[in-house]
């Protein structure tokens, strides 16, 4: 028999971790139907049987945000057969008070008291059977990082969703309350008991989604108890429950937690929080991390010792090697067979297209499991807060850092998380200057230039150049439109810090594969179909096959080449891949491997050739126009995926457009102040 488990808890509580540990690799994300928020779900690794579903992290069940709304929308209608509530054992008052929702539904739940490492670490205990026994459900300590637990979890978990046995009435309200609780059940016809009274005191607290949802008549006549309740209440009957439930954890608490110390404790995250989050040393230190992660990236001469690349170089000529190898089989297996040389050239220029883009996997790679490894560490979160006293100088909240910061990833999910941003006016400039950010896509467009024209130069100091024009022109963005836009006052910003972990190599690598695997992806489907349509454009004309300067290619490159000949990349092919870019990114690269001729054979394995090694890209790129076409590509127009999510999240095609055209101009100008400065020096 199949089980649906649903993971539950605060933002940061472990609740992911629990999560990639229950299903491995066994798992796919989506969207929930008609809402932007991600979709986890998996296989339980040890049971194919039980479906493990990842709500979004969500501190109540009230319906304040998106988040809030799927979880419990999901716990309350589509009833899972057992919901895991997991909670922070180190913050248990904060994160009982959704326990305590949790258990008003009435779906069968057990309790994962996670990071029992870290209560023990205090010096404090937490009795789980005292607990269990004073809530009615089991309550299983766990370390979710380690694994620790777990199996006892999934076992107490299969039970409980077998039996469908509903957790007992907690006594937390008063007298006044109950009665009310009572008298608005009173009016509700539909569903259980445990439905009908969650109903009630949802609506007792003011939901106005379920208030909607009522007949007329009925609602006015609830809405006559609620004020009355109002009245007893001093005016916020919402408040007053509130106040019941955390009077009630404060009880639990005291009977089944045991603390060292009464008073506050100094913990290792805020001594650490004291250096990382200073007014004056905070931002210094982010610009130096970067730094760090892009050198472990990008850098030939690693922890400055010559001759030593980076992981991802390294990784890179492995590849690079490999892929080659491949190349001149298939060319040679071709040629044995008598393919004809059209077949041949359709074939090894795909290859070559492909392998383009294939060749940067490794960078990519390495570069999101350093992300992954900055973001479960706790370190991102800190990072937010900071920028949170700099964006609010420019019109925007930290907030908005957030899917700022998933912009380096990519800009689909990036801008879809711009949904959870309170106004309407956050929304819009947010996402105007998401795409500024540099998506992995964009990525080898830096290496391809880097590698080929500044070969002797600090190519990890271009690449990380090239991220903070990205953001240095989204700040600057946002404070114009921040004039231009009207709408609501810069809206607050409050956010948990996590306590910092080392987090777990597991953890890391599934972060990491989960974005790596839409690029890998993107080069063996969009990529390879673009690569075989660029072949087809740059061979034929109207006559049939002929040369690359006369195909249909060439004829539509001359054309578009004249707006960018102010840039410094007038150049037919370059005007090319500007538009291929608009379908991936990374087509930019594949289509210079088909047009300029080998780009993949010296790219990745840092040129000892120099300009001899592609002559025909160093012939149409000074260094100048470089940094030009480097900048014009990170901040025009996105990819036609990328350009779906604003118009989805835009709701108009008006502010779509708009959005893509202040890309367009602000790529074009930022270009073209680039090419005539750095001319100056080159």
């Amino acid at each position: 028999m199949s089980y649906t488990i649903a993971l539950a808890g605060n933002p940061n509580c472990g609740k992911t971790t629990l999560f990639n540990e229950l299903t491995g690799s066994k798992q796919h994300v989506g969207n929930w139907p008609g809402v932007t928020v991600d979709k986890k779900e998996g296989t339980y690794k040890k049971n194919k049987e039980i479906n493990v579903l990842d709500l979004p992290g969500t501190y109540s069940l009230s319906p304040y945000s998106a988040e809030e709304i799927v979880a419990r929308d999901y716990i309350v209608k589509e009833k899972p057969d057992a919901v895991i509530n997991i909670v922070d054992g180190a913050s248990i008052e904060r994160n009982l008070y959704l326990t305590v929702q949790v258990l008003e539904t009435g779906i069968p739940t057990v309790i994962a008291m996670n990071m029992m490492d870290e209560v023990e670490r205090r010096g404090d205990s937490i009795n789980c059977n005292k607990l269990s026994e004073i809530l009615g459900v089991p309550v299983v300590p766990i370390i979710a990082r380690s694994g620790k637990g777990l199996d006892e979890l999934m076992k107490e978990a299969q039970k409980v969703a077998t039996g469908k046995k509903a957790p007992g009435q907690l006594q937390i309200f008063g007298n006044d309350i109950e009665d009310a609780i009572e008298e608005v059940k009173g009016y509700l016809t539909e569903g259980t008991e445990e439905d009908r009274r969650w109903t009630a005191i949802k609506l007792l607290e003011g939901d106005e989604i379920i208030l909607e949802s009522l007949h007329p008549d009925t609602s006015k006549l609830i809405q006559e108890i609620v004020q009355k309740m109002d009245s007893k209440c001093d005016g916020d009957t919402e408040a007053a429950i509130a106040d019941k439930r955390y009077q009630y954890i404060g009880q639990i608490v005291k009977k089944a937690v045991k603390k060292s110390h009464t008073g506050h404790m100094e913990t290792r995250s805020d001594k650490l929080d004291k250096i990382l989050t200073n007014r004056v040393l905070a931002l210094p230190i982010f610009a130096v991390v970067m730094y760090i992660l892009f050198a472990a990236t990008f850098s030939e001469s690693f922890l400055f010792i010559p001759d030593l690349p980076s992981p991802g170089v390294w990784l890179a000529g492995i590849v690079e090697t490999a892929w080659g190898a491949l190349t001149d089989l298939v060319e040679g297996g071709l040629t044995s067979l008598g393919a004809s040389d059209w077949a041949l050239g359709l074939v090894l220029s795909c290859m070559d297209g492909v392998g383009a883009v294939a060749g940067f996997l490794p960078l990519v790679l390495v570069l999101f499991l350093l992300l992954s490894f900055l973001e479960d560490s706790g370190y991102m979160a800190r990072v937010a807060f900071v920028m949170d006293r700099i964006f609010r100088h420019f019109g925007l909240s930290g907030r908005s850092f957030i899917p700022l910061l998933m912009g380096f990833g990519c800009s689909v999910p990036a801008l879809m998380a711009s949904r959870t941003l309170e106004n309407d006016k956050d929304r819009k400039i947010t996402m105007m200057i998401t795409p500024f950010m540099s998506c992995g896509a964009k990525l080898p467009i830096y290496m391809m230039f880097a590698v080929t024209l500044f070969a002797d130069s600090n190519q990890t100091l271009i690449v990380f150049g090239i991220y903070m024009i990205g953001l240095l022109v989204a700040v600057l963005s946002a404070f114009l439109l921040g004039k231009l836009i009207k709408g609501d006052e810069v809206s607050n910003f409050i956010m948990e810090l996590p306590s910092y972990r080392v987090p777990t190599l597991k953890s890391v690598l599934i972060h990491a594969w989960e974005k790596v695997k839409g690029f890998a992806i993107k080069a063996g489907t969009i990529i390879f179909g673009s690569t075989v349509l660029i072949w087809l454009l740059s061979n034929f004309n109207f006559s049939g096959m002929c040369d690359m300067e006369e195909s249909f290619l060439a004829s539509i490159g001359n054309v578009i080449k004249i707006i960018f000949i102010p840039l410094g990349f007038g150049d037919w092919r370059a005007s090319v891949g500007v538009v291929t870019g608009w379908i991936a990114k990374e087509n930019i690269v594949a289509t210079f491997g088909q047009l300029f001729g080998g780009v993949s054979d010296e790219v990745v394995e840092a040129v000892s050739a120099g300009e001899e090694a592609l002559p025909a890209i160093t012939a149409v790129f000074s260094p100048a126009a470089a940094w030009a076409y480097m900048a014009f590509n990170l901040l025009c127009m996105p990819c036609f995926a990328a350009v779906g999510a604003i118009k989805r999240e835009m709701g108009s095609w008006k502010w779509t457009l708009r959005a893509i055209g202040y890309q367009m101009a602000t790529a074009y100008v930022v270009a073209l102040v680039i090419y005539w400065l750095f001319g100056l020096f080159y």
